[in-house]
């Protein structure tokens, strides 16, 4: 018989795709507040759909795009990151356009391992990390990220011979699943670091600016040195609601970035013209404002809607700095995913257990702030109702897993 690559062992979307399962069985019977997956609910701003739509009546619109993103696309990227990041860019060499984030974070071990070569990735950590690793063949070195660190690796703690062996670390700040931010210091810590033991530094900035109560995140290349060792990918999906477009960049050491040009430029035509064209939008308007961009208040004013009411409800949470996720602590007794599984058929909200994300994981769930103001009150209500919130052991309810 027939099998399937090995590699797909290795891939995470079994507990997603059990989760969606177990969804649509609840939803048979009550309402469900999906809380899930992070896919914004908002539309771009009318300002950005204005260009989309007259972009695509132009002559030529729907040609091959270059892979490394028009002319016009790369400089203003460059432009955004002198006014957001204070943070210099050549154009020509050091930006190139992606068909998501998740698209280069997907193709960079490609491009820079070998089977069997070694790669630092976060635990917990976004899913496409460890996988990208496990599809090129290369062998992922768990990074604990835990909360006595405030959810940062401990450098000190790789030992030296791993950290010799090591192409290249991935990090993420602000982060998903875990919500954490870093510091410049932190990331100046990361470029000694790498120099010390030539790793490449492949930073994910894709919750850029979803940040709340004035907290700005820094960019992995305003530390010194940083372009030296590193990279950064950032995306149009969380910061201009543009999630569907499938457009993002990478940016950084040329050097670093040409190999990943290499692949991609063997694996798509690049991004569709017209949706490059409302990225430079986006960009231009958000310069324009002042950088006034409105995704975080909307998601400021949901992370404290929602954790006031689970804190009424008996749940206290730690207020994230940024992203679209609250990473809560699951009551005692429970594993996350036993917690998740009786959470959605006892009170229809869908979260994900926190070991989808990796072992360090275990004892968390994450909750996605992607839904209106009235129904993370419904869904924290429906929580409060249930009583699921008290120790298991002292629990009437059935346990469903």
């Amino acid at each position: 018989m027939r099998q399937p690559s090995k590699r797909l062992a290795y891939l995470s979307a079994a507990i997603f795709s059990e989760m969606a399962a177990r969804k649509r069985e609840v939803a048979q019977k009550r309402k469900v507040y999906d809380l899930s997956i992070g896919s914004p609910d908002q539309q771009p701003e009318s300002r950005l759909l204005e260009t989309l739509v007259e972009a695509v009546q132009q002559p030529g619109a729907f040609g091959y795009a270059l892979s490394e993103g028009t002319a016009a696309f790369r400089e203003e990227v460059a432009r955004w990151y002198q006014f957001r990041f204070e943070v210099e860019l050549d154009p020509q060499a050091e930006v190139h356009s992606l068909m998501g984030s998740q698209d280069g974070l997907a193709h960079f071990a490609l491009a820079w391992t070998d089977p069997g070569d070694l790669v630092l990735v976060p635990d917990p950590g976004y899913p496409i990390y460890e996988g990208s690793v496990h599809l090129a063949g290369a062998v992922p070195y768990p990074m604990p990220l835990r909360g006595e660190n405030g959810f940062l690796p401990d450098l000190n703690a790789i030992p030296a011979d791993v950290a010799k062996q090591a192409k290249f670390m991935i990090l993420n700040y602000p982060n998903n699943p875990v919500s954490a931010v870093a510091t410049l210091s932190f990331f100046e810590e990361v470029v000694a670091f790498a120099k010390r033991y030539d790793i490449i530094v492949v930073h994910d900035l894709a919750y850029s600016e979803m940040a709340f109560d004035g907290y700005k995140p820094p960019s992995f290349l305003q530390a010194s040195g940083a372009k030296e060792v590193g990279i950064e990918f950032n995306s149009f999906s969380k910061s201009f609601n543009m999630a569907g477009c499938r457009i993002a960049y990478v940016v950084g050491n040329a050097d670093i970035i040409k190999p990943l040009a290499v692949v991609k430029s063997n694996v798509d035509y690049g991004v569709f013209l017209p949706v490059q064209q409302m990225a430079v939008e986006a960009l231009r308007a958000d310069r324009e404002s002042g950088g006034a961009n409105a995704v975080g208040p909307i998601y400021q004013e949901r992370r404290d809607l929602l954790l006031s009411a689970l804190t009424e409800a008996g749940w206290q949470i730690e207020p994230p700095k940024a992203t679209m996720f609250v990473w809560a602590k699951v009551p005692e007794g429970w594993t996350s995913r036993e917690f998740a599984f009786a959470l959605l058929e006892e009170t229809g909200v869908v979260v994900i257990p926190g070991s989808a994300f990796g072992v360090e994981g275990e004892g968390y769930v994450r909750i996605a702030l992607v839904q209106t103001p009235d129904v993370l009150k419904q869904a924290a209500e429906s929580i409060r109702q249930s009583g699921i919130l008290t120790s298991r052991q002292n629990r009437k309810s059935p346990v469903h897993e």
